[in-house]
């Protein structure tokens, strides 16, 4: 037997790993579980190349709870190691390795440091252990070896008589993590970290029926059958599944295996996804993984169910932030990359070139994809739209790659459910709306409904009206009068149609100058102008008497702030300001001029104004009761 004090002179090592290392002490068991992984794949390898003394079987890692003897088991049929193996790589490198980085980071309270570069994950057992002992054989045949260790620099390491090639690691809880030795956590632990890992994990045992036995079916003497019960028989509870979907070619799939998977990584989900991208890329990185596309809906709200990171097989975090472009965090689905450089504790991301490649990459595949879906069957690309457009519209703002491959399969709907390409468009109306300073106008509605007279008067004149409803859509606007040529969007009720798209022929007042005055003068007096300003035009004589409009740039501001940038808080700031355009070569209009009595003529104009507010929303509460009452009164 040997005994002997760890090569460290940090003192207290252990509090110190437990306090900079990891934040988070249910992590023991994914490292654990982990290293017995690494240990089986190992020998695997050597296996595959006859560099080993024994077979390589069908090798688990077992799991056992003693909570009598308040003791957890990881039992793995791995590598193993021999005597000066342990003394090697547990007492020596792993410590060595703790020194180096706690002198290193012991004055900041950030953990940091490459995972894998000080191989500290064993010691995160004495996080929730008094106690840790080794015990472990090789492969080799060599003697079987006991390491135990009370979480100070001394330890022990002896004889074993253990037969089995492998190592089992026995934790010792301690009375502040007994938690970890109820049946409940640690199935949730494995399920949490370990469900994906590549070789079977068991966990107790679980009573199936029988699939060798038939049950007999008997019928008695009156004619009444009986079926005898299923045989039950006891299997080892294998918990995880060491071969998920994404560790497959994508040319070894079908569609329902992306959707059973889909089932698996999400349980509680009950909308099929709408399609998936398999990532699969082995150079400059390592990367493979699967994304689906859910139902998105407009109110952006990043749903629980996210994209998860793996680790070869080990889950790390469902925080993917800068290894998957921001517009991509409202899909689910799994990356898995051996070369994502987190932290010690696996906890966060470290700044790395890699990381800004693996995304790129991300991006140009998730683009090439929705390319391919919309030439493959464009029918049913469109049928979808509404689902998928917020991501694609986000993509389109905030990674400028995105944006130039977006052209190909970004689509404009409109008010009459047609969709175009940018292209497409552009070739459908540059004839029709393009005005007289030979800019291309581009209308669009938000609301049909509440839009509806503003859309009707735009498709009287043969003008194409888009349906541009998400909330982010004012930014993306900007950024497309930006990057097009020669380009405006308008919104149906930003202006009088003609005011919108203004060509050369004008339409001539039936209002004299003086006319137009008095009409000014009078419409001032009794409209507040703190709500609305008055502007005069002259329309087609059957358009509407008074039209309610928001000038474009001022609401689009409102609006790009509500969602995050685009113009100072002066514009959140300002009142909801409206211009009121009055037709002049409106009967009603002229009426209004000709009346004698001024308080007919307030009528007539507060009547008209809130027929205007009304078709645009505007009325509401107190004023549109007393508008209700009014215009009954006037029916009498």
């Amino acid at each position: 037997m040997t005994k002997g004090s760890i090569n460290v002179s940090v003192e207290n090592i252990f509090p110190l790993i437990k306090k900079f290392l990891y934040s988070d002490h249910e992590i023991f068991l994914r490292e654990l579980i982990s290293n017995g992984t690494d240990a089986t794949l190992k020998l695997k390898h050597l296996a595959s190349i006859g560099d080993s003394k024994s077979e390589y079987g069908n090798p688990q890692i077992e799991v056992k709870i003693d909570k009598e003897g308040k003791k957890l088991h990881i039992i793995d049929q791995g590598l193993g190691m021999t005597a000066e193996e342990v003394e090697k790589y547990i007492n020596q490198v792993a410590f060595s390795g703790a020194e180096e980085f706690l002198d290193k980071y012991k004055d900041s309270a950030k953990d940091s440091g490459i995972i894998g570069h000080f191989g500290l994950g064993f010691y995160s057992a004495f996080m929730v252990a008094e106690k840790v002992e080794i015990i472990t054989k090789s492969h080799t045949g060599a003697d079987a070896a006991h390491w135990t260790c009370d979480g100070s620099p001394e330890f022990t390491l002896e004889a074993s008589d253990r037969t089995e090639r492998g190592t089992e690691i026995i934790l010792h809880i301690a009375e502040d993590s007994t938690e970890f030795l109820e049946e409940n956590r640690i199935s949730e632990l494995l399920m949490k970290y370990n469900k994906f890992m590549p070789i079977p994990i068991k966990f107790g045992t679980k009573e199936i029926n029988d699939p060798e036995f038939t049950p007999e079916t008997t019928t008695d003497a009156e004619g009444k059958e009986t079926t005898e019960p299923h045989k039950q028989i006891t299997v080892d509870n294998i918990i995880n599944n060491p071969n998920p979907a994404w560790t497959k070619q994508p040319a070894d799939l079908e569609d329902q295996n992306y959707k059973d998977f889909y089932r698996e990584l999400y349980p509680a989900q009950f909308e099929e996804p709408l399609f998936n991208i398999h990532l699969n890329v082995d150079y400059p990185f390592n990367l493979t993984g699967i994304l689906y596309f859910p139902k998105m809906t407009n109110d952006m709200n990043m749903q629980k169910d996210k994209i998860q990171l793996y680790q070869n097989q080990v889950y790390v975090t469902d925080n993917v932030e800068g290894i998957v472009p921001e517009f991509l965090t409202m899909l689910r689905g799994v990356i898995d990359s051996p070369d994502i450089p987190l932290n010690v504790s696996r906890s966060y991301l470290q700044a790395d070139g890699a990381v800004k490649k693996i995304s790129s990459y991300i991006t140009r595949k998730v683009a090439d994809k929705l390319k391919s879906l919309f030439n493959a069957n464009r029918e049913d690309f469109e049928a979808k739209w509404d689902d998928i457009k917020i991501v694609i519209e986000y993509g389109m703002l905030s990674e400028e790659k995105f944006f130039e491959k977006a052209d190909a399969f970004a689509l404009y709907p409109t008010v009459d459910g047609k969709y175009f390409t940018y292209e497409e468009l552009f070739n459908k109306i540059k004839a029709n709306q393009t005005d007289k300073d030979d800019k291309l106008v581009i209308l669009y509605a938000s609301n049909k409904d509440q839009q509806h007279s503003y859309i009707e008067a735009a498709k009287a004149k043969g003008y194409e009206v888009l349906m541009l409803d998400s909330p982010i859509i004012s930014h993306l606007i900007q950024k497309l009068e930006t990057t097009k040529e020669n380009i405006s969007f308008a919104r149906v009720d930003g202006d009088h149609i003609d005011n919108l798209i203004k060509k050369d022929e004008t339409t001539i007042s039936k209002l004299t100058e003086e006319q137009k005055t008095e009409l000014d003068t009078l419409l001032k007096a009794t409209i507040p102008s703190e709500k609305f300003a008055v502007q005069l035009e002259a329309m087609d004589s059957d358009a509407s008497p008074f039209i309610i409009t928001q000038p474009e740039f001022m609401r689009r501001m409102k609006e790009m702030q509500a969602t995050g940038g685009g113009g100072m808080n002066m514009f959140g700031n300002m009142p909801e300001m409206y211009n009121l355009i009055v037709n002049t070569n409106s009967e009603l209009v002229g009426e209004i001029l000709g009346t004698k009595t001024k308080k007919k003529q307030e009528r007539l104009i507060n009547q008209s104004l809130d027929l205007a507010r009304l078709s645009q929303g505007l009325l509401k509460g107190e004023e549109l009761t007393n508008f209700i009452k009014r215009s009954y009164e006037m029916i009498k």
